[in-house]
């Protein structure tokens, strides 16, 4: 019996009876909170939150963290509907900690938690740990890998024009004689090939910019903030996330994510669009024993048809629109009022967190 099964069979026929008990009925959606807390385990990851007994003694930092998840599962657009409605529901409120309406922190306390959680990654943690824990003893038969625009309340980070005519471009065309030709600087995908998880992450942008790309229409749109590039597994499960600049272009984050994912997750095919058809990307996806499935990308040439086998296996990647449109619709990823990219990957994290504990547990079904 796999523990997947026995923490679902522990919910179901131990833990929700006794709640009935203790709280009103349970809803849908409380009930959908308790089992996302009891999968993630998110107090195994509070150590380095908790009052150490200096000063004057803080909030518990796991209550709120708790209600920071409620808040994705709930899809709150703000921490102040989030509160007010603690203040109305006993159950939730109780499920995170607090007894009575008093206990509850001010919104400035919250602000100032989640700020703690951006600094220390705590939500890339938590889902780094639930998904090696669950989906990592499991083979997954196809990765599809996608990136999708994350919309920003902040000024975009503008380059320095002084700084971008420093380098000016040379005339196309053969040299003149005697002309010396600066040697071509190497590309992010070939330096990528030889860097660790951790040089290829440092080496990604982060700051809010804007991203343009073409919609399903062919129109170019354009948008201020940031790209969550993620991978998902069958079953609509993401396994791995990774936040950079609106401007980046999707391929530059396919080999990071690509190490992310294989230190977690061993798997199959590797599914993605035509915006990673290079050569550096499928090398990489092979090298780890994969087989990269890429529609290809025409640039001047005609375009190449998959083989029929290739191309029935392709359809898998409808996963991972399926799992940029959940995180938008249902579990805050339209409501990103916060500033940083550490901050707006935190906010979207606890609903990765959610998704994929509520992913998990519909295997079961």
């Amino acid at each position: 019996m796999s523990p997947l099964f026995d923490i679902w069979h522990s919910i179901q026929h131990t833990l929700f009876p006794w709640l009935e008990k203790e709280l009103d009925p349970l809803t849908e959606k409380q009930q959908e909170f308790i089992r996302v807390i009891e999968l993630a385990e998110v107090q195994k990851h509070m150590s380095p939150y908790r009052w150490q007994g200096i000063g004057r003694k803080r909030d518990d930092r796991l209550a709120i963290l708790e209600a920071f998840v409620a808040k994705a599962v709930y899809n709150f657009p703000t921490t102040k509907m989030l509160l007010a409605y603690l203040h109305d529901s006993k159950n939730l409120r109780r499920l995170c900690g607090w007894e009575s309406k008093g206990e509850i922190p001010s919104e400035s306390t919250f602000s100032r938690a989640f700020e703690e959680f951006s600094r220390g990654g705590l939500g890339e943690k938590i889902h780094e740990a639930m998904v090696k824990q669950h989906a990592g003893p499991k083979l997954a038969g196809h990765v599809s890998r996608d990136a999708t625009q994350i919309e920003a309340r902040e000024k975009p980070f503008r380059k320095d024009p002084k700084e971008a005519q420093s380098k000016p471009k040379r005339k196309r065309g053969r040299p003149r004689q005697g002309e010396i030709i600066a040697a071509k600087e190497p590309k992010r995908l070939d330096l990528q090939l030889g860097r660790s998880l951790a040089e290829n992450m440092a080496d990604l942008p982060r700051r809010c910019d804007v991203g343009t790309k073409l919609n399903a229409k062919g129109y170019k749109t354009s948008w201020t903030g940031y790209k969550l590039h993620i991978d998902s597994i069958d079953g609509d499960i993401p396994v791995s996330a990774l936040m950079s600049s609106a401007s980046l272009h999707d391929s530059q984050a396919a080999i990071p994510l690509a190490q992310m994912t294989a230190e977690r997750i061993i798997s199959l095919y590797d599914l993605m669009d035509s915006a990673y058809d290079a050569p550096q990307i499928r090398s990489y996806s092979a090298g780890l024993g994969h087989v990269p499935i890429i529609d290809t990308n025409p640039r001047r040439g005609e375009k190449k048809e998959m083989d029929p086998a290739q191309a029935v296996r392709f359809r898998n990647r409808t996963t991972a629109e399926r799992v940029n449109s959940n995180l938008k619709d249902n579990y805050g990823g339209r409501f990103v009022r916060v500033r940083g990219a550490a901050k707006v990957m935190t906010h979207l994290m606890f609903g990765l967190i959610a998704i994929t504990a509520t992913q998990l547990f519909r295997l079961l079904e």
